[in-house]
């Protein structure tokens, strides 16, 4: 489906944003330099985005849209919510390794960090944040639900919410801030989350 001209506007405002995140940091996350960096007064950002809470509402939504996108692109499974198809260890393997995989990409790695960092100081993009987080974490549920189906709804939450937590702090470890990235530490990763969708074998 072709995209209307205001969808195209609003693709090059994220664009410009994420860019601004990626190469000059939180510290120069205002309107006016997305807006600049949009070649577009900051009017007609604030059309469409009028806050920068609601530019980060975006951005992230975009980002979890594009994640899922290459994930089904890169595996054949489908995380629609609502879908109660058994998964096996063998597909859920090849979700996570794709989700690791995705956290080797130094823009995003800084996205995130540039974008946590804002949720520090702004209230409004800290909500943002914790409501993305609650989205991402719902993906994670059906996968597990999808594997262990009989667990009860609180039990499926805390699963998906534990590897959340072990995939976000991959991230550091990924993105080499803290230096402990290698093989073995992703094989121990992959069997810590696989044992939380499965169970024990």
């Amino acid at each position: 489906m072709t995209a209307t001209k205001g969808e195209l506007r609003k693709a090059a405002l994220l664009d410009a944003t994420e860019h601004v995140l990626v190469t000059s940091g939180n510290a120069n996350a205002t309107m006016r330099n997305f807006a600049t960096a949009a070649n577009v007064s900051i009017g007609h950002l604030q059309h469409y985005f009028p806050a920068r809470s609601d530019l980060m509402r975006a951005v992230l939504e975009r980002v979890l849209q594009r994640s899922l996108a290459w994930m089904r692109e890169t595996t054949g499974i489908d995380l629609e919510i609502g879908d109660n198809t058994a998964i096996s260890r063998t597909e859920s393997g090849r979700i996570v390794a794709s989700m690791m995989q995705q956290q080797n990409d130094p823009a995003t790695v800084r996205l995130y960090v540039e974008i946590w960092a804002l949720a520090v100081s702004d209230t409004e993009i800290a909500t943002v944040l914790r409501d993305f987080y609650r989205q991402y974490a719902q993906y994670v549920e059906v996968i597990i639900r999808r594997a262990q189906p009989g667990l009860a709804a609180n039990v499926h939450q805390a699963k998906a919410n534990a590897i959340v937590a072990l995939l976000e702090g991959a991230v550091i470890v990924s993105a080499g801030f803290a230096g402990l990235q290698s093989k073995g530490t992703d094989n121990e990763l992959m069997g810590a989350i696989q044992g939380l969708i499965h169970g024990p074998k």
